[in-house]
């Protein structure tokens, strides 16, 4: 299994009239089978060889989570042209960046996303198509270049020409050395940049994650994460299909406990901050329901459990996280239900997956060991064993588009190097530390990883998000620690309930002051916070929850 159309085949042969999708619409569940999901994408096929789409041209995919976007993706990579994902929630400037920088032809947008691309189709000379799916009304062009279709339309007149033997689709022949997709990196540090991925870089990634994970054709995936993020691409739609499992889609983010309930997945994949949400309404759950917490903290824990599982559905077995640190706590609190929770580490850049604690022995705050088929090693480790992370093996990208500079900087003989540090245990396990870029070197040139002291931090229950950053005063050569913090209006509020006292806003700063020195004490010294500032709103994330960190060099207040 060298290509992506290969791994679609090899599943929809084996297990046919098996459900391979299931979406929930107006109220009802709607199951699509493998055979179904191969037709579609024969479809979609037809219906890019009628736009003149050959092998390597870039077509995007401008949509949030749909039963569409795989059988689009699939039907964009099975003739051997580049699938280019675009988040759905980016702005006007980062949209045109992607398409025009990827010139990107055919576009594939939603009634929520086209109104975007129609303000910025001046802008992209390379587009021609825009392909509207799920009813989006087709509007005529802004400057009549660039045509607007109806993807049902196109769908039912080639549906004939993508039944038969020689339709497009069978024709297509990528190989594995051919890009499968150009993903833009998530932009934690400022301008995207498209990394090019192979079809073996994602098909030696999904070998190697099911050596690690036993995943069975019974197994159904619940589907949060966005697919065009190479995390939830790779490990909750390229993994499942190929073992053959099925995948349920969420309504929204709103419903994951409503959708859980009903369709009863086995396998949950996210990022630590969905588990650590889903953990803290458990916990609050619990809380509120006296027998069952005195139960608990009894350690009669037996039935207690069993209703908690019942609300996560009954069969969930394990779930996969990455993308950021996990609390250990929140890992503890899931494994005494008997659902490990598998910490994973991997970039955009290795399709992604470079790492995952084993089910058998996992190692919590650790990212688990290196995959069979990948390589890690630490450069220029420092008296603790610290260093940058540098991985090669065959899932490692062939590089950024159009961007010889930026990927030679992220290549050193031979291997990837991540920007994030970290050191190897004596068993092979990954600790990551923090990011190169966001470290904080005080006046006496010690290292301060931001992610240790935000992690401290947020031990108060009356802090949701931290960001620590570094800061110079009075013309000093080393930084000292600031923190930004978003309060968590939940436990304020129930704060408030319990003393009957509402509280101003200076109150609620001191409070929040108090709590980031409480807490911090058991850190060294030259770690702790020297000035704080209190954020309302929470930080402005990636698709992957990380914060984006260039945005927040601002004035901090005194602690």
């Amino acid at each position: 299994m060298t290509t992506i159309k290969q791994l679609l085949l090899d599943s929809a042969t084996k297990r046919d009239s098996s459900i391979a999708l299931r979406y929930k619409q107006r109220g009802t569940w709607h199951p699509v089978t493998y055979q179904q999901l191969l037709r579609n994408t024969r479809c979609v096929a037809e219906m890019l060889a009628e736009l003149k789409i050959r092998p390597g041209d870039k077509v995007a995919i401008h949509l949030d989570n749909c039963p569409e976007w795989p059988e689009i993706y699939f039907g964009i990579t099975g003739i051997g042209a580049v699938a280019v994902p675009v988040d759905a929630k980016l702005r006007e400037q980062e949209v045109t960046h992607i398409l025009r920088d990827s010139e990107t032809t055919v576009a594939f947008a939603s009634a929520k996303t086209y109104k975007l691309i129609r303000e910025i189709e001046e802008s992209l000379p390379d587009l021609e198509y825009v392909i509207l799916v799920g009813g989006a009304e087709v509007m005529p062009s802004h400057t009549r270049k660039v045509n607007y279709r109806d993807y049902a339309d196109i769908q039912a007149r080639v549906q004939h020409r993508a039944d038969a033997e020689n339709c497009a689709f069978n024709r297509g022949k990528p190989s594995g050395d051919d890009v499968a997709s150009i993903i833009y990196t998530s932009g934690t540090t400022g301008r995207q940049k498209g990394a090019m991925l192979t079809h073996r870089n994602f098909c030696s990634n999904v070998a190697a994650a099911l050596e690690e994970i036993a995943v069975s054709a019974d197994d159904n995936f619940l589907l949060v994460l966005p697919l065009h993020h190479s995390f939830a691409f790779t490990t909750n739609l390229l993994v499942p299909i190929a073992a053959g499992a099925e995948i349920s889609f969420i309504e929204s983010l709103k419903t994951v406990g409503e959708n859980v309930r009903e369709v009863s997945p086995t396998i949950l994949i996210g990022v630590p901050l969905l588990i650590e949400k889903m953990y803290s309404r458990m916990r609050l759950r619990l809380k509120e329901n006296k027998v069952a917490s005195t139960l608990y903290a009894l350690h009669l824990r037996k039935p207690v459990i069993k209703g908690i599982l019942k609300g996560l559905g009954g069969k969930l077995r394990t779930m996969v996280v990455g993308g950021a640190p996990s609390d250990p706590e929140v890992l503890k609190g899931f494994a005494e239900l008997g659902i490990p929770v598998l910490e994973g580490y991997g970039l955009t850049e290795t399709a992604p997956i470079l790492t995952m604690n084993p089910p058998a022995k996992p190692k919590p705050g650790s990212v688990g060991r290196a995959l069979k088929n990948v390589e890690i090693k630490i450069m220029d480790p420092n008296g603790e064993g610290i260093g940058e992370i540098a991985a090669r093996g065959p899932n490692i990208m062939k590089g950024y588009y159009n961007a010889p500079e930026a990927t030679a900087q992220v290549f050193q003989d031979g291997w990837f190097v991540t920007g994030d540090l970290g050191f190897i245990d004596d068993e092979g396990y990954i600790t990551i530390t923090g990011r190169k870029k966001s470290l904080i070197v005080n006046r006496e040139g010690k290292n301060i990883y931001p992610e240790e002291v935000e992690t401290q931090v947020c031990k108060s229950e009356f802090i949701l998000e931290a960001l620590a950053l570094g800061y110079t005063e009075g013309g000093e050569t080393g930084e000292r620690v600031g923190v930004i913090v978003v309060p968590n209006q939940d436990a304020i509020d129930a704060h408030v309930e319990k003393t009957k006292k509402a509280l101003s806003d200076q109150e609620l700063e001191d409070l929040l002051r108090k709590e980031v020195k409480r807490v911090t004490q058991d850190i060294a010294d030259y770690k702790r916070p020297r000035r704080i500032q209190i954020r309302t709103e929470e930080f402005e994330k990636t698709s992957t929850s990380k914060v984006k960190r260039y945005l927040y060099s601002i004035e901090l207040k005194e602690v």
